[in-house]
């Protein structure tokens, strides 16, 4: 599975101490050039530096290529390469919390978006995660979702039914989908 990332993910799942679910879900990461350059800023926490020296082999950051589409227009530059990279790529799944990329990513580029929540969720599903102690780690940092999207994360994560979560003021898109092959 093809799978690329954006910055916040990484950033946040990182931070509570879960960056390892990323290649024990999804086995390799990708990460557009400017993504590692957000992740190795001067103002990242110490654990996003720790993170990126004993990734190994599972994050991989790439050259992205320029997209220009003016559906990009003003998101970051970690997110335009992301979703440049994404398309390129032909990539299965992107990684991204952000309203505005995660909608044009999905809506413009047709790709299936997922974020931190999502991701969660997934690990969620399949034992790797107290998702109790999970959405109270990740309510001390700053990651921002609705109480609705934590509820539904907090719900029973071997629900069969697909549970689409639609807020467009705060994801955009399909942040949980309890389904196989999502997330």
């Amino acid at each position: 599975m093809t799978v690329v990332s954006n910055t916040s993910p990484i950033n946040y799942l990182t931070l509570i101490g879960l960056d390892q679910l990323l290649p024990t879900l999804f086995g390799r990461v990708i990460i557009p050039l400017a993504v590692r350059e957000e992740l190795n800023s001067s103002g990242a926490p110490p654990q996003i530096t720790e993170m990126l020296s004993r990734s190994g082999g599972w994050l991989e950051a790439v050259r992205a290529p320029a997209v220009s589409d003016p559906i990009l227009s003003g998101l970051d530059a970690g997110e335009m390469e992301a979703i440049g990279l994404a398309v390129s790529m032909k990539a299965e799944l992107i990684l991204m919390d952000e309203a505005r990329g995660r909608r044009a990513a999905s809506e413009h580029f047709g790709l299936r978006v997922t974020g931190t929540v999502g991701i969660l969720d997934r690990a969620a599903r399949v034992d790797l995660i107290d998702v109790a102690d999970v959405v109270e780690r990740l309510r001390k940092t700053s990651f921002r979702a609705s109480p609705k999207l934590y509820q539904l994360l907090l719900g029973p994560a071997t629900k069969p039914a697909t549970i689409h979560e639609k807020n467009e003021a705060e994801t955009g898109t399909n942040d949980v989908e309890r389904d196989e092959g999502s997330c």
